[in-house]
């Protein structure tokens, strides 16, 4: 059997290069890795679905499920990254690694480290461009005629900013460290000004006006899932019509496919947080159940992974009157399964800027952040994070200078020596989560002879797990997940005198201890794991009845029975 791979987390794999990788996963261990075609992107690339569980103990269906997916945005490559870095934990752990060798014999994770490879390999090109998500054009399948186009100009694989100096200019050079661009005061006078724009070329440049053009692939494909769809005017980028784009159409077909998923972590990036639901309404509004579950697996994601977990709605509003929705809200809101979005590094938390607000940070913060963000730049990036502003002759604006942070490379990815140190960040949580899920077993199964050819027969099993069968109340609500479905199988000779041979039976709860010991009412669920079906049957003596019970999230279970 070939060796495991040794895969390079310092570095953004195109996708050729991502799919040997993979390969070389499934062909080092194809007892655990299973790598599948998710469905094809708008260009026509396939976009990859590892399936990882050990097979030796049954089918990845028959299993409960924790989906993780990551790179839905183009330029969030780290996102692939956390995904490949516990794909390889999770292989090289297997059998040595307790918890991984339990979460891969008795669960399924499905794995998507990249649903959007169009994006990512424009990121990836030569000459770069970052665009939000799909490479398919929209609103508006036409070319600019006029305004600026975000590009690198001068093909040394980066996309900066220019500056050219202007009395008008909202910018100035910090008195303290000229490299620095910082807001002119209000009132502000006399001094040296600046315009600041992105790096590219102006098509029909009148000498005056500059308007810098929104990427003609004006696509979000987190904007396309279902939940709380809105149109272009509402929700920049959600497309014609929910799942319009196939990758999202290929994940959403998926996971309602596979009712076995009860969980789900989606990576981008940046910010340094975990993103709990709901997006759309507060706490308050939410089932509390539901709440209290989320916010106890999010407190353990925190303590794990160093990343702090909060509310969507509360503490991630791009616009404080807005809301946004995307993979985070059709997951928990539509079928009542878990859900994470984790915003991978946080630069200016490695700049030593401790206390900072997730989004509105980026409006407005102290000069003297930037100033420990350049020392950061100098000190442990090479000055490669903010790029010293160099001279350009550019073909419209004549001579103006080229530099400022580099985004794609410092800011929505960490640099390359700290991309592992983030992706090491998650594999503890995760698989916690996994183990977390529900588990079907088999608790009894029985004949009892009532004389002659009559046998009654009795099929228990009970949950494993430390969620409900259910997973949520919101499941329950939206009516997604069924009770435990046992099934008894006839085979020639057997008549069934009671019982139907298909029985829906009760949701199981989990070992989560519903209150305190110290609560004032004690639980009534005392037995809430367990679920039993009964049939009686005739058949001749040594007859052998097949038995499945399964339970939407918590996987199937099979056993036989001999009437003797």
């Amino acid at each position: 059997m070939p060796s495991l791979p040794s895969p390079r987390f310092d570095t953004f794999y195109r996708h050729a290069e991502l799919q040997r990788l993979l390969g070389d996963y499934a062909s080092a261990r194809p007892d655990l890795v299973d790598v599948r075609v998710l469905g094809k992107s708008h260009e026509g690339r396939d976009i990859p679905l590892v399936v990882l569980t050990n097979t030796a103990t049954g089918d990845d269906e028959d299993k409960p499920a924790i989906w993780v997916d990551g790179n839905i945005h183009a330029g969030e490559l780290t996102a692939s990254t956390a995904c490949l870095y516990w794909l390889h934990q999770l292989v090289a752990g297997h059998g040595s690694d307790g918890a991984i060798t339990e979460l891969l014999d008795t669960r399924v994770v499905y794995l998507c480290p990249r649903l959007n490879p169009d994006g990512a390999e424009l990121a990836l090109a030569d000459k770069p461009r970052f665009i939000r998500s799909s490479t398919r054009p929209y609103p508006y399948d036409e070319q600019p005629v006029d305004g600026l186009n975000v590009e690198d100009i001068d093909g040394d694989g980066r996309v900066l900013q220019m500056r050219v100096p202007d009395p008008h200019g909202p910018w100035k050079s910090h008195p303290d460290e000229p490299r620095l661009m910082i807001p002119r005061e209000p009132g502000e006078f006399g001094g040296s000004y600046w315009r600041v724009m992105p790096e590219g070329t102006i098509t029909n440049f009148d000498g005056l006006q500059i308007q810098v053009n929104r990427d003609r692939e004006g696509l979000d494909l987190n904007r396309n899932f279902p939940a709380f769809w809105r149109q272009e005017h509402e929700q920049v980028g959600a497309g014609p019509y929910p799942t319009s784009e196939p990758e999202v159409r290929a994940m959403v077909d998926f996971i309602v496919k596979h009712p076995n998923i009860g969980a789900a972590v989606s990576f981008h990036t940046h910010s340094g947080v975990i993103l709990r639901p709901m997006g759309t309404v507060a706490d308050e509004h939410m089932t509390p159940e539901d709440l209290w579950m989320i916010k106890r697996l999010s407190d353990i994601g925190a303590k794990l992974t160093g990343y702090p977990a909060v509310s969507t709605f509360h503490d991630f509003k791009y616009h404080p009157k807005e809301i946004i929705t995307g993979t985070q809200d059709w997951v928990y809101e539509h079928l009542g399964a878990l859900f994470w979005t984790v915003e991978i590094w946080a630069p200016n938390k490695e700049a030593g800027i401790d206390k900072y607000d997730w989004v509105h940070w980026y409006r407005d913060h102290p000069p003297e952040d930037d100033l420990k963000l350049l020392k950061w730049s100098d000190e442990q990036c090479g000055g490669n994070a903010h790029v010293t502003w160099y001279p350009f002759r550019h073909p419209q604006l004549g001579m103006v200078e080229l530099g400022g942070w580099d985004r794609l490379n410092y800011w929505r990815n960490p640099p390359p020596h700290l991309r592992e140190r983030e992706a090491a960040r998650f594999p503890a949580w995760l698989t916690q989560i996994g183990l977390a899920l529900p588990k079907l077993e088999v608790l009894r199964a029985e004949v009892r002879n009532l004389g002659g050819d009559s046998w009654r027969i009795r099929f228990a099993v009970a949950n494993a797990g430390y969620l409900p069968s259910y997973v949520t109340k919101r499941a329950l609500e939206r009516k997604v997940a069924r009770g435990v479905v046992f099934e008894l199988h006839p085979p020639p000779g057997l008549a069934l005198q009671t019982g139907r041979y298909r029985i829906e039976g009760a949701q199981l709860e989990g070992h989560a201890a519903p209150n305190s010991l110290q609560a004032f009412l004690p639980s009534r669920q005392i037995t809430g794991d367990r679920a039993v079906a009964e049939w009686v049957v005739t058949a001749p003596h040594g007859t052998r009845v097949a038995l499945t019970a399964t339970a939407d999230r918590a996987g199937t279970v099979r056993t036989e029975v001999t009437l003797d």
